[in-house]
Parts: C-alpha cells; sequence; structure tokens
C-alpha cells in the first residue's frame, strides 16, 4: 500500500518550502508548509512587517461566454453585475437550503468572463457543483483552471512598498479588491489587492513554472524590510484575530449565509439565485443561531467543537478558537442562539471537561490602523 505522505498534492513551491526548512503538514490534501521561523514569529512578522503565503493549493474555476454573468448570478450568492472589470467580491456558492457549498472571491477578468478562487479542498466538488450548475445556460462553460496557477499571498503593512520593487504596476493607486494584470519579477501575472490577515496585501497570480523564482524575488527584495516566509499555522491565527471565517469550521453545508453573519455577500436586489427564497425569509424572520465571538475570561483556549455552556446546559459549538499572538487573548467564534447573542453576555466553554468563563463579544477582534 502506497505511503499516504505520497498521494499528498504538492504546490510548484514545494521544494522551495523544504529548502526553507519548513514544517510540513497534510491539509486539504495537499503536503504544507504549517510554520517555518514559528507561528507567532510568522503572526507577528504580517502583522508589523509582512509575511510571504504560498497559497497555490488554491482552486481557480472559469466561466465565460455570452451567459458567464447570468451563470454567476445564478449559482452564486453576491450580486456580480455590480462589478466593474478589475474588481473582485467576497461570496458563497449556495445550497437550494441557503447554506454553503464553499465561500470563494468572484473575479470579473473582463464583461463576459469570471474567475471563482475557492478553497483547496473544495475543489473537485465545486466544480461539479457549478458544471451542474451553469447546464441551464445555453453559453457559459466552466472550466477548471487550477493548474494553470500558481497563488502568492504577501500581507503586512510593508507588503505595498516591497512588492512595488518588483512590479511596474502602480500598486498605490490599487483599491481595495480590484486588480491589474502586469509582470512581477519579470514574470508575467496578475496582482490582485486581496487577502486573509487583516492586513493590507496583495495576492499575485503567476505561472507554476515561475512561481519559485517569483517568490525569492519577493522574499530577497523584502529582506531589508523584515519579510518572511509564513505558513498556514499563522494564516489560521491570523484570519481568526480578523473574524475571518474558515470553511469546515465556521460555515459549511449546514449552515446559511445568515447564520454565519454574511448577510452583506447576498446580492438582495438581485433576481433569484440559488437559496435566495431561504435566504429572504431568514432576513424578514431571523435566524434562530448565529456566530458570535468569544473572548475567554478564564485561563484556558477555546477549540474547535468545544460546548458553549449557559446555565449548566449546552446551547452551542465553538468553531474556531485560539491564543491569538498579537492580541495576547485567547478568543473564539461559536454558534449560539440568537437570543443569547448579545456582546458582554457571559458564558461558558467545556474546557476538557472543565467550564472556563467567556464573554460575548463584538467582531472582528482586531481591526487594523488606517492611516
Amino acid at each position: 500500500m502506497a505511503d499516504a505522505q505520497t498521494a499528498l498534492k504538492q504546490t510548484p513551491l514545494h521544494a522551495t518550502h523544504l529548502g526553507h526548512k519548513a514544517r510540513m503538514v497534510p491539509f486539504g490534501g495537499w503536503d504544507m508548509p504549517v510554520e517555518y521561523s514559528g507561528i507567532t514569529d510568522e503572526h507577528m512578522a504580517v502583522r508589523t512587517r509582512a509575511g510571504l503565503f504560498d497559497v497555490s493549493h488554491m482552486g481557480e474555476i472559469e466561466i465565460a461566454g455570452a451567459d458567464a454573468l447570468a451563470a454567476v448570478q445564478h449559482l452564486s450568492s453576491n450580486d456580480a453585475s455590480r462589478l466593474a472589470v478589475g474588481q473582485i467580491q467576497y461570496s458563497a456558492l449556495t445550497t437550494p437550503e441557503g447554506t454553503f457549498v464553499d465561500d470563494l472571491l468572484v473575479y470579473r477578468m473582463a464583461d463576459d468572463h469570471f474567475l471563482l478562487v475557492v478553497n483547496a479542498s473544495n475543489i473537485e466538488k465545486d466544480y461539479a457543483w457549478i458544471r451542474t450548475q451553469v447546464q441551464g445556460f445555453a453559453d457559459a462553460p466552466a472550466v477548471n483552471t487550477s493548474s494553470r496557477y500558481a497563488l502568492l499571498a504577501l500581507q503586512g503593512p510593508v507588503a505595498a512598498e516591497v512588492l512595488q520593487t518588483l512590479t511596474a504596476v502602480p500598486l498605490e493607486e490599487m483599491k481595495y479588491y480590484w486588480f491589474a494584470p502586469g509582470e512581477i519579477a519579470g514574470v508575467r501575472g496578475t496582482i490582485s489587492r486581496t487577502g486573509y490577515t487583516g492586513e493590507d496585501g496583495f495576492e499575485v497570480f503567476v505561472p507554476p513554472a515561475q512561481a519559485a523564482h517569483v517568490w525569492q524575488a519577493i522574499l530577497r527584495a523584502g529582506a531589508e524590510a523584515g519579510v518572511v516566509p509564513a505558513g498556514l499555522g499563522a494564516r489560521d491565527t491570523l484570519r481568526l484575530e480578523s473574524s475571518m471565517r474558515l470553511f469546515g469550521n465556521d460555515m459549511d453545508e449546514t449552515t446559511t449565509v445568515l447564520e454565519a453573519g454574511l448577510g452583506w455577500i447576498v446580492g438582495w436586489k438581485k433576481a433569484d439565485f440559488t437559496g435566495a427564497d431561504v435566504l429572504r425569509e431568514q432576513k424578514a424572520n431571523g435566524v434562530s443561531r448565529t456566530l458570535v465571538g468569544l473572548e475567554m475570561t478564564d485561563r484556558a483556549i477555546a477549540r474547535h467543537g468545544y460546548p458553549v455552556v449557559v446555565d449548566g446546559v449546552s446551547v452551542g459549538t465553538v468553531t474556531s478558537g485560539t491564543q491569538t499572538p498579537f492580541l495576547k487573548k485567547a478568543i473564539a467564534m461559536a454558534y449560539v442562539p440568537t437570543d443569547l447573542a448579545p456582546a458582554d453576555r457571559e458564558v461558558h466553554v467545556e474546557v476538557r471537561g472543565r467550564l472556563a468563563a467567556a464573554r460575548i463579544v463584538p467582531m472582528p477582534f482586531y481591526k487594523r490602523p488606517r492611516s
């Protein structure tokens, strides 16, 4: 029987990570770097300087043709008609029940061409779902183009300054959630002002064969500014500090977009879309449970799956939790009944058989300073 490790997929930067002495772990079917110099060190680098992530495991699915906009409108929650060419939006692939097939970014490449960036562990599932959803449209073929792209994310306060030394694309003019084609370290690609850390930053699409060249060029350009390679461990603690949801933890096929507190990614004024009836009913009448932020007031860390307890009764479940390197607090997200959701309510989390005190707090836990 083949060793399980040999079955893991590898990004184009796999050998580069090994060269950087990264600690590798299985993630979503991929062999990925979880840390290089340490999760806390990498987390703090992103908050104060910048970190460089390999996110080439993410999937890319393209829909193009005369009916591409209509197809994207049908299968995703947000209103893609509001996108200009060169603009991006956060959205969801929704089931008829208004729950998540996945969350994704929608890039409008041209009037009739969209790029959907989906989660690594969901690529095949999402592609099958999308192909089924677009069957009713005469000219909107969907193609899984994930193998055409490597994706690097440079995140942190000095990201624009460092990346600008490698490209002629005017980064300071690029607005958040916009993108532009251009060369990066002499390699033709696409730069988007997006990320999953709560910091300013950029994600760079380049051909897989040139990924290692661009990776090393960014690290060299950022060496004096203290840019470091960063792994999935820091990516997770950074996104949690910023209250960014993680598919499979904070939302899945059992949670609706409104329960996850993401009503802002629904195009309420657009015509019918998959799951619209359920979501509109929930908007009108409310949801029975909702995702809230927790801050531990006892010395304990709430982890995924731990029960949330009120008056001795389990009322919900922690979806994500950690001790944050930057805020230096134990924080978590959890689903609780809506009537228990107001901020400052005292609750408990069952941590290894012991009840630890916590309180419900507003999200996001961290918001980057604006200059």
